[in-house]
């Protein structure tokens, strides 16, 4: 069943610039590229808005954020649902690859009524996001704090390395 929420022109927007690589971009462009956002229901529980400051560039990656998976993961809140994008950086046995998974954040711990309204705002977010291969659902940090789970979401056995480090 549909909440009615609908999704921001930001959150779009956010999605199509996570989405799209520019072949040329230039160093700048690339280190103000999103690694992973998060998204949350505005105050009034009728937009799904981009949170603030709750993002990770990829020129923070080797500087302010050693590794940006765990990174990720902390950023997520232990009591609340949300949306998330995540740019996965990864190697298989034949080949690099980068693919956005969109994961759907609903902890045990969050209430009742978030879990609900979340999870029937869910489809409103994944219509405008077109092209995901990945969708992945998370109910808690068991689930999600082992960078092994997102590699076999990703491609099961033939995940090598994820964000550079062996999985």
């Amino acid at each position: 069943m549909a909440s009615g929420v609908t999704v921001t022109d930001e959150v779009i927007t956010v999605f199509n610039e996570m989405k799209v690589r520019k072949a040329q971009a230039n160093e700048d462009e690339k280190k103000k590229r999103k690694k992973a956002v998060l998204f949350c229901l505005s105050e009034d529980k009728k937009h799904i808005i981009l949170e603030e400051g709750r993002e990770i560039l990829t020129g923070d990656v080797g500087t302010t954020v050693e590794d940006p998976y765990l990174h990720f993961v902390k950023m997520l809140p232990p009591n609340d649902c949300r949306y998330a994008l995540y740019d996965a950086t990864y190697e298989t046995k034949e080949t690099k690859k980068e693919d956005l998974v969109f994961i759907f954040w609903a902890p045990e711990g969050a209430p009742l009524k978030s879990k609900m309204i979340y999870a029937s705002s869910k489809d409103a977010i994944k219509k405008k996001f077109t092209g995901i291969k990945h969708e992945w659902q998370v109910n808690g940090l068991e689930d999600i704090k082992d960078r092994r789970t997102l590699a076999e979401k990703l491609g099961g056995s033939s995940v090598v390395t994820l964000e550079g480090g062996p999985v």
